[in-house]
């Protein structure tokens, strides 16, 4: 990639390439400078550092879960748009494990519209079980632990019992979904 090419979107695509070739802890700026074929101190152009790029990466990656999310959800309600929401989050974990293992996990001000994104496609989702307001928040952190817990261990080959994980993840989805069903809930709002 020429000089002339760099952008911070352009940064951003090289380091998830970075990323998918050979995971998070391979992500520098001196790998993202070589791999454009620029010095180092070309990128700060772009970026300011590598907290920055690793910020940029999130957004990006947040960015994408949302719209597949988004896109698997539409249409539906209830159980299905939940079976739907959680079935595409661990689609696009499995497809880019390294990206999603690049992911900064705590707020920051980067990540903060593709979060908010991901936020309000599971609140949505979850209207459908009168979930609103504080009781919205707290189930949509129930539902991101799952979800985040079980692909994370999966990605990175946590679960050795010979169970298929599919059948382990179905039953994920049923129980959250039946949670969700529950009155449980009740006192959360």
């Amino acid at each position: 990639m020429a000089r002339a090419a760099l952008s911070p979107a352009a940064v951003v695509e090289i380091a998830l390439a970075i990323l998918d070739e050979s995971g998070p802890e391979t992500l520098t700026l001196s790998s993202v400078a070589g791999k454009a074929g620029v010095a180092t101190p070309s990128l700060y152009k772009h970026v300011r550092n590598l907290a920055e790029l690793r910020a940029l990466v999130s957004a990006r990656v947040l960015g994408d879960i949302a719209d597949r999310v988004g896109a698997a959800v539409l249409g539906r309600s209830a159980d299905d748009a939940i079976r739907a929401l959680m079935t595409a989050w661990r689609e696009y974990v499995r497809q880019y494990p390294h990206r999603y293992a690049a992911v900064v996990q705590r707020p920051d001000p980067l990540t903060e519209e593709a979060g908010a994104r991901l936020v309000g496609i599971v609140t949505a989702a979850l209207r459908a079980y009168g979930l609103t307001d504080s009781a919205a928040v707290h189930a949509t952190r129930c539902l991101r632990s799952s979800v985040h817990g079980f692909v994370v261990l999966e990605a990175q080959g946590g679960f050795g019992l010979p169970e298929k994980l599919d059948e382990s993840y179905d039953l994920l989805i049923g129980m959250t979904i039946a949670g969700l069903r529950a009155d449980r809930h009740e006192n959360l709002r």
